[in-house]
């Protein structure tokens, strides 16, 4: 059996953390806790009470979760943030739900896939967080995500990404990381984030830890126990039968929001797993390469810890579409044109949790309830990582690239980008279209970076290999228990 991820105790590093997570006053949440923050302590709550969402205080840790009141300051808990897309945009006879990214603190549901990756290793200590720098390598949130908590812990960061993403990334990023290294090109530039960590590993050694999402199973895990459990507990509050729960999609991005596609497959078995991709970037679709500006899901490789063999679709989205919906979703011409066709106000207001991938998940979405041709009693979920918020500079740049957004294009994007959204560029995947699609792993891991020919081999012919995963949540958790009583905080 593989170590997928790292448990072992190193106590003496272990003692440091815990010595700085006491003198700086921070407890760790549990997986327990993000599945159900009404376990939050307290103390923690009566501190969050008067605390905005990104402030960067411990206690935000407590709001790395599905559940947490939809309000910029002072809110604690409630229901899983998510929403039913109108069927008048969708154009679909079947509900498509999606989950919201924006009441994440950051904004990004990234924050919970780094926490992931951090906390295990701080409570095992295989990381330092008193001597050494963390690195996160990204194509666009999970740096974002990665340097604020390490800001919460007082530790030092550095943040990698793409030099193409929006400035509204970097313009945070001054204020929030240790460091910020821009690498070349745009969002499906990965290879050359990968070269970066390689430079700072040969240059900076042990006084650095690389948590890259792309093969940490720490950011699978979360996906699969926290995000995974959103999903079922909003489908069983609407009350929907297991046999109308279809579908599942998502950008293949990291490979850790497709996770929850796996706890959804093993709750409900008969649904069906999409993994989506940019059209102008189609690796796992035709092994393409290209640039995209669906900012924010990486391509070029399949990731490590996307378990293909549970994909059961692959869909390539136009970035023409995700842009011009943007537009529609967020110039003043769009919402007019969308309250003039009968969007209700709430939805309308909706519109602004969608980010860009937001917009490519839910053509995703659209594309599969299509080909299954679902009903009405069918639901598909996919996920808004993010919101409009973190892409603003867009708008004034695609005016000033393709002229001011008018009535007449708003028709014309409502009508060709969503309601004829067709069942071109995807493909429903056979076995050898999976082992096609999971072979491409070995140019990139095993060639490039390090990985073995025994376990990409047993990531596919291995049953126990994916199997093992889930239950690390627990086991992590007595961890974190036994580190915050030593922290002494409680």
């Amino acid at each position: 059996m593989y170590n997928l991820i790292n448990l072992n105790m190193n106590e003496e590093v272990r003692a440091r953390n815990v010595k700085l997570c006491r003198e700086k006053g921070v407890l760790l949440p549990t997986f327990a806790q993000m599945v159900d923050p009404s376990k939050t302590p307290g103390k923690v709550k009566k501190a969050l009470g008067g605390m905005g969402l990104w402030d960067v205080h411990s206690e935000n840790l407590f709001r790395i979760n599905w559940k947490n009141e939809a309000v910029e300051k002072g809110g604690v808990f409630g229901e899983v943030n998510y929403i039913e897309i109108p069927k008048a945009i969708t154009g679909t006879k079947a509900r498509v739900l999606a989950l919201v990214g924006k009441w994440f603190p950051t904004g990004v549901h990234k924050v919970g896939a780094t926490y992931a990756c951090l906390a295990p290793a701080l409570v095992s200590g295989n990381y330092d967080a008193v001597n050494q720098q963390a690195v996160w390598p990204s194509t666009g949130n999970y740096c974002r995500g990665g340097a604020y908590n390490s800001a919460l812990l007082g530790c030092k960061s550095i943040a990698i990404l793409p030099e193409e993403m929006s400035q509204e990334r970097f313009n945070w990023l001054k204020s929030i990381a240790g460091e910020i290294i821009a690498t070349p090109g745009c969002e499906s530039n990965v290879k050359e984030i990968f070269d970066k960590c390689h430079e700072l590993d040969a240059e900076r050694g042990a006084s650095i830890v690389i948590f890259n999402q792309f093969d940490k199973f720490e950011n699978y895990l979360w996906h699969y126990t926290v995000t995974g459990a959103a999903m079922v507990e909003v489908l069983e509050k609407l009350g929907v039968k297991a046999e109308n729960v279809r579908g599942y999609a998502s950008s293949t991005g990291s490979g850790g929001t497709l996770a929850a596609g796996d706890k959804l497959k093993d709750t409900y078995p008969n649904i069906k797993i999409t993994a989506s991709e940019a059209l102008q970037c189609p690796t796992l679709l035709r092994n393409g390469f290209g640039g995209h500006r669906i900012e924010g899901i990486g391509d070029k490789h399949v990731p490590w810890i996307h378990n293909v063999k549970n994909t059961d679709m692959i869909t390539a989205i136009d970035d023409q579409d995700c842009m011009d919906i943007y537009r529609l979703f967020n110039e003043p011409a769009g919402l007019e044109y969308l309250k003039g066709i009968g969007i209700s106000d709430a939805d309308i207001a909706n519109l602004s949790l969608f980010g860009i991938s937001g917009v490519g998940n839910m053509l995703s979405a659209i594309k599969m309830a299509k080909f299954y041709e679902m009903d009405e009693d069918d639901v598909v979920f996919t996920i808004l990582t993010d919101s409009s918020e973190m892409y603003t500079s867009r708008l004034d740049e695609l005016t000033e690239q393709q002229g001011p957004f008018t009535a007449i294009d708003a028709a014309k994007v409502h009508a060709a980008s969503l309601l004829h959204q067709g069942l071109d560029n995807m493909q429903e995947l056979g076995y050898y279209d999976r082992l096609r699609v999971h072979n491409l792993k070995y140019y990139t891991w095993v060639e490039q970076q390090g990985k073995t020919y025994g376990e990409i081999n047993a990531q596919w012919y291995d049953k126990s290999y994916w199997s093992q995963l889930p239950a690390l949540a627990d086991k992590i958790d007595e961890m974190i228990e036994a580190f915050n009583k030593e922290v002494g905080l409680l």
